[in-house]
């Protein structure tokens, strides 16, 4: 149900990295070439990821989730990234700005 950031970042450029957060979030940091769906929004976009294997993230985890039960139980093939962005920060991205 979930990946590392270190295993998440291998697969960059290869999946869907979705993020959940809020739009006041995304302008603070993001993933580059990741999907902005916030949480409230995914129920009207499942059909965009069908087919598609997706990495979701959000601040810290929790939303992500969320969001990721709600993925595979509509079929998707989804996993949360443990730790979410601000993990990602810290392991990966230590010029990311963190909040």
């Amino acid at each position: 149900m979930e990946i590392s950031v270190r295993e998440a970042k291998k697969e960059l450029g290869k999946v869907v990295f979705l993020d959940v957060r809020e739009p006041f979030e995304w302008e603070i940091n993001r993933i580059e070439g990741a999907l902005h769906i916030p949480l409230r929004q995914l129920p009207a976009h499942v059909e965009e990821l069908r087919g598609k294997k997706v990495i979701v993230y959000c601040h810290h985890g929790n939303r992500s989730l969320y969001a990721t039960m709600f993925l595979r139980n509509a079929g998707i093939d989804a996993v949360s990234m443990a730790g979410g962005i601000d993990e990602w920060a810290i392991k990966v991205d230590g010029k990311m700005e963190r909040y």
